[in-house]
């Protein structure tokens, strides 16, 4: 636990007001630059690169195209070429390379309806297999693609013949600790998680949270799966212990109610899987580390092994705004740098300190 003297610190770095919608921000690997993605008020997307450079931000590119940009990942991508692959408002999933941005690298019209979440496995040298991308959209499909396969997706998961079509919110790849096995996490507007594994092309596990599930991400891709947290409507987010399922009770699970609204978004620190930091409706963050049980799993009344949760610590919180906090990104080579975007049309760049002593 932590003394007071060493609780982590969240400092507002700096502070940049835009002139468009801001849906998501994403630093760029190995650098110090993050790309804004939203749209204008006249409708069409905007890219934006942005620097950081002594204490502020400097704008380096600016990219306009047709569709609004609605989320982004550079996780499919080798560290060499950083290429960004984007879902926009009418479907479309584009890779674009930022230093040439004219015409995307790979491109395919991936959904009747809106993308709302993308996520990317394979690249960045984290996880084992192939490189690809998993898309949710509000036409109620999930897919996942490997660029370098032309249009059609290596996975579709669509509601079944009878099943309601569920607005699918969140997406997320975890279980890729070998080059054949890989899962997708996907979070839907009625509160359903499910689980797919894609080595067996099955549903593996599915859960009801009650209110829409809005952000969900395992601790780390690149391992046999270990936590999930999946956050919710109605200021509440779930963790979730995924090394032991129970064949009827699934996942054991610890939950907080600690936004007083919705909870838009949970990253993890690169650099230590056991925190993280979840964003609220109402313009603020918290800063979690979770606490493991001294036995991960027990024996039930049959003798069949469950799993056991932890509980959750909150290290520390800061209302940045007024307006919900959308998106939210830690670097990936500087533990403690972060940057957020809300919907007051503003970027932030965020230093986080202390995280080494909790």
């Amino acid at each position: 636990m932590s003394t007071p003297l060493e609780k982590p610190q969240i400092i507002a770095h700096t502070q940049k007001s835009l002139n468009y919608t801001l849906f998501d921000c994403k630093w760029i690997p190995c650098s110090a630059k993050f790309v804004c993605m939203g749209n204008f008020a006249r409708g069409t997307g905007v890219l934006q690169v942005y620097e950081v450079q002594h204490g502020d931000v400097q704008l380096v590119k600016e990219i306009e195209k047709p569709k609004a940009f609605k989320c982004g990942t550079f996780g499919a991508t080798s560290l060499q070429q950083r290429h960004l692959a984007t879902g926009d408002f009418d479907g479309n999933l584009h890779v674009w390379n930022l230093e040439a941005s004219e015409v995307p690298v790979y491109s395919v019209k991936g959904h009747k309806e809106i993308i709302n979440s993308i996520d990317g496995v394979g690249g960045l040298g984290i996880g084992d297999g192939a490189p690809e991308i998993v898309t949710g959209s509000r036409d109620g499909t999930v897919k996942v693609w490997d660029p370098r396969q032309k249009d059609k997706p290596v996975a579709n998961m669509e509601p079944t013949e009878g099943e309601t079509k569920r607005d699918c919110w969140t997406v997320a790849f975890g279980h890729a600790f070998n080059d054949q096995d890989r899962c997708v996490c996907a979070g839907y507007d009625n509160g359903d998680i499910k689980l797919f594994d894609l080595r067996n092309m099955s549903l593996r596990w599915e859960k009801n949270i009650k209110n829409g599930v809005c952000s969900v991400e395992f601790d780390r891709k690149d391992i046999n799966m270990n936590k999930l947290v999946a956050t919710s409507l109605e200021g509440k987010f779930h963790v979730f212990d995924m090394r032991t399922q129970h064949p009827t009770k699934g996942f054991a699970s610890v939950s907080e109610k600690a936004h007083k609204s919705t909870v838009w978004q949970v990253r993890h620190l690169p650099q230590n899987r056991d925190i993280f930091m979840t964003a609220g409706g109402a313009g603020n963050l918290h800063l979690w580390k979770y606490e493991y049980p001294e036995k991960r799993s027990e024996k039930d009344g049959d003798g069949v092994d469950r799993g056991v949760a932890g509980t959750l610590n909150l290290l520390q919180n800061i209302t940045l705004s007024t307006q919900p906090i959308a998106s939210l990104d830690w670097s990936p080579d500087k533990q403690g740098l972060c940057v957020c975007a809300s919907f007051d049309q503003s970027v932030r760049v965020l230093i986080v300190t202390k995280l080494n002593r909790v």
